[in-house]
């Protein structure tokens, strides 16, 4: 299926009880953590998008009910010095999720195919290969058992701007904004042929791309959610583990029931 951002700028506000519905989506995505724990299961949730998309929020809200020992959130920042004395993946490779655990990528590898294509970190030789790089690493991920969940979260220029001076004028916002910020809105057009050509290139069966439409915030983060559970869900057994005999007996004998 061919993927196209403009099909995403509806920004229809969302209509539910969004209070009752996300907590309802926190509680399934509680349970689906401890299914990774019980079954040791492993899951990649990464994030692409926009800045000002609403990531972090999204980021927020889905690890809000899981138990902090078995997920991370990694914020992928430029490369270290040591880092680019190795393969771009390299990095990513020491991030990668134990059994049992969810590894949650607020932006990813696809900075090579993005970022270091447009602002001119990478040849173009080196970005062509790394759609073939992306697309192996990925496919080993999923056949070692790991579940790849892709979401990609898209704001017009006009939403985007709007959020961008929101940061600029509260005085507890203004940390999350920088002159790469404007960089990269003063070249939308470069960045937007770069991520339909990652689409394109990196919309796999073994790990399909999502994209959210973020224009309204509430309808976005209660979309993100739902496809995060529908992924995560299709690949775990979500049965209650069951209760251990001996530990039930031990307990009830202790505790007089």
């Amino acid at each position: 299926m061919t993927l196209h951002l403009a099909d995403y700028e509806a920004g229809k506000k969302y209509h539910g009880d969004y209070g009752d519905d996300l907590d309802a989506l926190q509680e399934r995505l509680a349970h689906i953590q401890v299914a990774h724990i019980v079954h040791k299961q492993r899951a990649i949730v990464l994030f692409e998008g926009w800045d000002a998309a609403g990531k972090g929020g999204i980021i927020k809200r889905l690890c809000a009910e899981w138990d902090p020992r078995n997920f991370q959130v990694w914020p992928i920042k430029s490369p270290t010095p040591d880092e680019l004395d190795h393969h771009f993946l390299w990095r990513f490779w020491k991030k990668l999720p134990a059994c049992g655990n969810i590894a949650v990528f607020d932006r990813s590898w696809y900075g090579r195919v993005l970022v270091e294509r447009v602002e001119g970190y990478a040849e173009k030789p080196e970005w062509k290969k790394g759609f073939d790089e992306i697309n192996a690493f990925e496919a080993q991920q999923v056949d070692a058992g790991t579940t790849i969940v892709k979401l990609f979260v898209h704001v017009s220029q006009k939403e985007q701007d709007k959020r961008l001076e929101d940061r600029l004028d509260h005085p507890w916002k203004r940390w999350k904004t920088g002159i790469e910020d404007y960089r990269n809105r003063d070249k939308r057009d470069a960045y937007l042929d770069a991520m339909h050509d990652m689409f394109k290139r990196t919309d796999t069966k073994a790990a399909p791309w999502t994209i959210i439409d973020g224009n309204d915030k509430k309808a976005g983060r209660i979309a993100a959610l739902t496809a995060i559970i529908k992924a995560l869900e299709a690949n775990v057994d979500m049965t209650p583990p069951a209760l251990d005999p001996e530990i039930e007996k031990v307990a009830r004998e202790a505790l007089g029931k």
